[in-house]
This record gives C-alpha cells, structure tokens and sequence, in this order.
C-alpha cells in the first residue's frame, strides 16, 4: 500500500490526484450538490480504473472540502442556541460596534447565526485571572433544557466571560446539558477558540456549533463510502491553517475546515516555489466558483488567526461573521468559470458572486443553465475547443453559450455575442487583478519582482492578462494545474496549531507561568499530531502576539521552541522591537510590551523536493492545430497555435499568441509572450 489519494471538493467541480511512486493521474469530475460523497465516489472510482490500482493499494486519503464554508454563506447549519454569562447575551449582535463602512446610512450588518431567543444565560462570573467571582448556577441551568427540547435545537455554543483563562464552569455546563441532552452536540469556547475578546471566541464557538452536525453527518458518511468501495487507508481532513488533522479532530472543530480547500491550493504554490527555487511569490487559484490569491515569501505561504466569512458587504473588512481560527491568508473572490456575468443598474457588466456551479453550470454545458458565465464567456471567445473541454468527456456548446450573453449582456448593452464575452472577461480579469492590488497594500508588501504560480481550471486562461494587469512579467504553470489544490493536500504536513491567552508584561514576565503553559500546548498539538503522523519526524514553532501597552493590534513575535530563560525574555523582547520598526518604520521607546496570546504548532517535517532534470537545449515546439481566438487587448481575431501538453518535453520554447491544452486546464501564451518547458515539466512564461 504506496498510493496516495486527495480529494477536493469545490462548488463545481471535485478534483482528484492519485500518486503512486513517481506516476501521478488526476480527475475532475462534477460536484454532487445535494449529496457531496456521491460526487467523491465517482471520482475515485474513475481514478483508481485510470491508474489499474485496487483500493487496497491506498495508503492515504486526504480530503478537503467548502461544505461547512457554504453551510455558513447559505445559512444551512443545525438550529443552535448560545448559552452564556448572565447580562452578555447580545454580545454576538453588538459586536465591537465597529462600522464597516463609516458613511454609510442605511448600513446592514450581519446577522448572528443564534437569533436572540436561542441566545440564554446563566448566572456564573470570573475574573480575568480566572477566579470564581460567582459560581455556576446550575439550577438556573437545569431550568433552560426544556426550551431547549422545545425549540428542537440541533447544537449548543457555551461561551463564558473569560473561559479562556479557566474552563471549569464551561466544563461543568456540558457536562450537565449533555446529561439532559445526549444527542445534541456541545461546542465549549474554551477549547475552540481559547483567547480573549469576547465577540471573535463566542462567534467562532457558535460558528464551530453551527456546522458540526452537518459535517460530522458528511464525514461519517464519507468514512462509510470509501469503506465500502474497499478502502482501508485512514482519512486526513485538510485545515485551514495548512495542516492536516483526522476525522475524530475534524469532527469536534470542523470550523477549521473552513478554508481547506484555498489552503490546499497554497500549499501547492509554495511547493512548487520551494522547488523551483523561487522566493517571492503571488499564488493565484481559480475554480469554478472562486478566484484565490495569496502572497507566498521564502516559501511560506502569508498566514493569519482571524478570518471573516459571510460579508454582508462585499470586499469590505469587518462586515462578515469573524473567525478565530489558524488560516493561510488570502483573498478570496467570486470570480470563477461559473461566476455568473450581467449588466448592473449603471449599465455596467458585472461578473459574480453568484456561481452558476455545477447544477445547471455554464449555458454551455447543456444541463439547463441559461445565464452567461465566464467559461461561456471563453468559449465565444475561441479559448476553448468545445470538442476537447476536459479530455473531451464534455463537449460544450457555443451556440447556447452565445444566446446567454446576447440574451443578459449583449442585448442591454448594444453588443453582439464576441464583444460582450470580452467584456465579460476583461471584467473578471479586472476583478482579480484588483484583488492582487488590494492584498499586498493591505499585507504592506509590493507585487513587484514577483512570480505568478497559476493553477486551478481557470488559472492558467487567465494568468498572462492578470498579470500584466499587476506588472508581473512571470508566470509559472506547473504540471497538474488544474487539481492544484489536490496535489497540495498530498504535500501538507500533519500539523496541528493550539492557541491560548495568557496575559504577560515584559517587566513583569512570570517565566514560571509561561513555560508551564507553553510545555501543555505543546503537548496537546503532538498528541493530536501522533495520531497521524506515522512515526514520521515533528517540528515545533512557537509564536507570541505582542504589543505596546495601550494599542489595539498584535504582532506575531517568534519564540524558542525550549524552556525559557532570563536571556531569551530580553531576545524575544529585542526582536519584539526588531519586528515592530519593520512594520511601523520606528519602535516607541520607554513603552512596556503585552503579550496577549501564544500559539504553538507542531507539524511533521517535510520532505526535501525533488530535483529537477536538467532540461536540454531549447528548441522550438511545433503546433498540434490552430484555431481562432480573440484578442482581449486588441479585439481582433487571429488564428493561434495550439499545443498539447503531454506531447511537450522539457526543453521546448514557443512564441505567443498560443494555447497550451490539456485535459484539466489550458495555458494561454499572450501575444509578447514566449513560454518554455523547465527540467520539472512546468511551463514558464515571460514577457518581453
């Protein structure tokens, strides 16, 4: 048992990748809506018959999915209820009342996933050292379990003013609701987001609550359907924060599976990154559904511990449901194959959110759908041979791809089919390009210099436009673009990140007290990360948020991952200053720092990359066939080569305008562009 499979379920296709020695084959087939598994099982039951393996030869399944990220954007969750300290039971609607958008009269916010009548409280109090100010009134509790069967609910959030220093109270809660209440699953915010800030924990708990019962269903289902094709290998889940985790974890925290999918894809890029020897990087993924960039720097993928989901406001920071939860950071737009393209009430084009996925899918795929989407918009464009889409397994449609964008573009705007497909992809383009611009303000980092490593269906059509939108003159394609996210979860680490509060001063610093804290997160993360690592070897990072007393923000400062000592206090405090003047340009001298949280990740250590063959002389590649494509600069028409894929060895070189084909994705060569085949099989192309 060698095999390695990985499956990653996207809002229109499910893509898999099967490795097996040095031999890889990849799938994709279309996502099952209604019954996610169903979708998983066609798929690996094609790519098994494609590789001649039985399901006895896995070794592996790794699995990453945006069910409980659609469960929260679509409001499908469990019927959930809050239970927390008495006089706190609006802290979910107050928020930190912050305005995500200052001058903005009639403003919405999101609404709390526990509407108010479900949101209960307790008599119980601490203080912020975790002392017992008033005990748990169980009596009080015992007399909220009727409502509760009354109500139906499906899931209960427990969140207490500062649990995160001392759980007992929430402990005790589960402990006598679960008594009264066995089949309804208990979310503690002690264990699913111990830190402080009251909104961020209480949301996450009940976030965590609102999907468990949903995934814990999928998974127990999932688990039950590769067993009964045969397979006997252990199931990993991919988390959000670029790890891997088992089933039973997956199940008690399924929040962290949140941005499995996009993490996957990161994972991907910075692999590819790392063994192609290049530093700074811009990830950029796009499916079916979504478009994902990330900022990659010594081949670390960007990460961060807060995360919205759900925005009210589209773009805009602060008007989603937060999360505090380990994540890669990127941003992440409805800019995909199936993003749905129409005239806005200013006569302009728009092209999502909205996701034609894939029931009906594009008009082109002839399963119903009758709204222009992206992929529609390709097609009319020449961008895809309707005869060979997907290893010609789909043979798609131009006419009803054409009547689409007349009938919803075209028409309102005085168009004809062409021009308003290239309207349709210039705006995506643009979207996305914006996206890039706006992350790297926001991140304090310059795109400049950059590489872009495009995967996903749609990534490699759109790379070489959105990058000379953003200035990059770079782009690296690698093998198996279009299951990008897929090949990542087969590179993830077994990881596992723990995070607690634990207020500190550098001129009080209680030695004693932090490494007693840092020696149990420790041993927490490996406990978890033993259960799948295999014996393979770990590696320990341990990081505190700072900051000046006083302000409002952290900063992740890097910590000896030993037992601590005088020494180390006063390095970890220099670097504290080294960090800040690299952010803010100068350090604040005179002011004592506070450390608020500390995390601990524990992860096994990665396996070196393969090196690269040395690639032959270049030489240039001859043409398959040729077709016509238009122009999305100039608007002309031209006839392009066309290239295989498979029938490129490394080596190769041709001149742009081109398209390099193959079954999941195909690469498009800008005219001023030139792309080669490096000694890894990947494609390179540059500009100029």
């Amino acid at each position: 048992m060698s095999a390695r499979l990985a499956v990653d379920i996207g809002g229109t296709f499910t893509d898999l990748a099967l490795e097996h020695g040095a031999r890889r084959w990849t799938a994709k087939v279309l996502t099952t809506p209604a019954a996610p598994e169903q979708g998983v099982m066609d798929g690996v039951r094609a790519i098994l018959a494609r590789a001649a393996l039985a399901p006895s030869d896995l070794a592996i399944v790794i699995h990453g999915t945006t069910l409980a990220t659609n469960a929260l954007i679509e409001r499908k969750g469990a019927k959930t209820a809050l239970v927390t300290t008495e006089g706190f039971r609006d802290v979910l609607a107050l928020g930190n009342e912050a305005r995500y958008d200052q001058y903005d009269l009639q403003i919405v916010l999101p609404e709390p996933l526990v509407p108010r009548r479900l949101r209960l409280t307790v008599a119980e109090r601490l203080d912020n050292e975790g002392r017992v100010l008033r005990p748990l009134d169980e009596a009080g509790l015992r007399a909220l379990v009727p409502m509760l069967r009354a109500e139906g609910v499906e899931a209960i959030a427990i969140g207490f003013l500062h649990a995160f220093v001392n759980p007992t109270h929430e402990r005790r809660a589960r402990a006598i609701l679960a008594e009264a209440l066995p089949e309804v699953p208990i979310s503690l915010s002690s264990e699913v987001s111990p830190e402080m800030r009251e909104w961020e924990r209480f949301s996450t708990t009940v976030a965590n609550a609102y999907v468990q019962p949903l995934m814990s269903r999928y998974l127990t289902r999932l688990e039950s359907g590769l067993r009964d094709l045969g397979i006997r290998a252990p199931l990993f889940l991919m988390l959000s924060g670029g790890g891997l985790t088992t089933v039973e974890t997956a199940c008690r925290f399924p929040i962290r599976l949140v941005e499995s999918g996009p993490a996957g894809g990161a994972i991907f890029a910075a692999t590819v990154a790392r063994e192609c020897a290049i530093a700074d990087v811009l990830s950029y993924d796009m499916g079916g559904t979504t478009a994902k960039v990330c900022l990659i720097d010594g081949f670390r993928p960007q990460t961060s511990r807060s995360f919205e989901v759900a925005r009210v406001g589209r773009f805009k920071k602060g008007s989603g449901l937060p999360l505090r939860i380990p994540v890669i950071e990127m941003v992440e737009i409805g800019a995909g194959g199936g993003s749905i393209a129409h005239v806005d009430a200013l006569g302009r084009i728009a092209v999502g959110p909205e996701s034609a996925g894939a029931d009906p899918g594009p008009a082109c795929y002839g399963r119903g759908g009758d709204k222009p989407t992206v992929t529609d918009a390709n097609l009319v464009l020449g961008r895809y041979d309707p005869d060979r889409f997907a290893g010609g397994r789909l043979a798609l449609r131009p006419e009803a791809a054409r009547a689409a964008l007349v009938s919803h573009v075209g028409d309102r705007l005085g168009l004809d089919a062409a021009m308003a497909a290239l309207g349709v992809v210039e705006m995506v383009d643009e979207n996305m390009a914006n996206a890039a611009r706006v992350h790297a303000i926001e991140s304090g980092k310059t795109l400049e210099g950059r590489t872009l490593i495009a995967f996903g269906g749609g990534g490699p059509v759109h790379a070489y436009r959105v990058a000379e939108k953003i200035g990059i003159r770079r782009v690296l394609v690698p093998s198996g673009a279009g299951v990008g996210s897929a090949i990542g979860f087969l590179r993830a680490p077994v990881a596992y990140e723990v995070v607690r509060s634990l207020y500190q001063r550098f001129a009080t610093f209680d030695l004693a007290a932090v490494n007693a804290l840092l020696a149990e997160m420790q041993a927490e993360a490996a406990a978890i990360v033993a259960l799948g690592a295999g014996g393979q070897r770990t590696e320990e990072h341990r990081v505190g948020y700072m900051r000046y007393v006083g302000q409002g923000h952290e900063i992740a400062v890097p910590i000896p991952a030993r037992t601590l000592t005088g020494a180390d206090v006063a390095a970890i405090r220099a670097e504290y200053d080294r960090l800040y003047a690299a952010f803010y340009d100068r350090p604040v001298p005179g002011s004592d720092v506070e450390i608020l949280s500390f995390a601990v990740t524990v992860a096994t250590v990665p396996q070196p990359p393969a090196p690269a063959q040395a690639a032959p002389a270049p030489a240039p590649a001859a043409a398959a066939r040729r077709q016509a494509v238009r122009d999305t600069v100039t608007g002309a028409v031209s006839d392009w080569a066309v290239h295989d894929r498979a029938a490129l060895a490394p080596g190769a070189t041709l001149e742009g305008p081109a398209i390099i084909a193959e079954d999941e994705t195909s690469t498009l060569v800008g005219p001023g562009w030139r792309a080669e085949i490096d000694g890894f099989g990947y494609i390179r192309l540059s500009q100029g």
